[in-house]
């Protein structure tokens, strides 16, 4: 293979790279999957959803249940967090804090963490649970 044909099967694969990173970024973007902080409407719908379903939990405000959020109750779970800048929602990627929104936290029930978070997916549609993280 001379030099010309190699650059140019170099330049090949990491092109085929760049685009098969995309592909699979995008399908982990929030922006792609219905996310927008940009529509006051969404927002405005995602304020209203949030006051009706989680403010009970993660505070009006989004303050969290309480404040030592990282302290458990007595039963061994732990308080519904903040979604201001003091906790740790932004600890985690936007296509997560959805499926856990929609899901609830079945994944920690083998664990020590133990969380009350109840799945919204047959309350809430997709559409929904992204104004909610739109509000956030």
């Amino acid at each position: 293979m001379n030099v010309r044909n190699f650059l140019i099967a170099g330049i090949a694969i990491l092109l085929a790279g760049i685009v098969g990173f995309r592909w699979y970024a995008g399908l982990h973007d929030a922006s792609a999957n219905g996310i927008d902080i940009t529509d006051t409407r969404v927002v405005e719908k995602g304020s209203a959803l949030y006051a009706a379903n989680c403010a009970t939990c993660h505070g009006g405000a989004l303050e969290g249940q309480t404040p030592n959020w990282r302290t458990r109750f007595p039963d061994g779970s732990f308080p519904a967090p903040p979604h201001d800048e003091t906790g740790h929602t932004w600890h985690h990627p936007d296509w997560q804090l959805f499926e856990v929104t929609k899901n609830g936290r079945p994944e920690l029930a083998d664990r020590d963490l133990q969380s009350k978070m109840p799945a919204f997916g047959e309350k809430l549609s997709d559409g929904d649970i992204w104004a909610v993280l739109s509000y956030i």
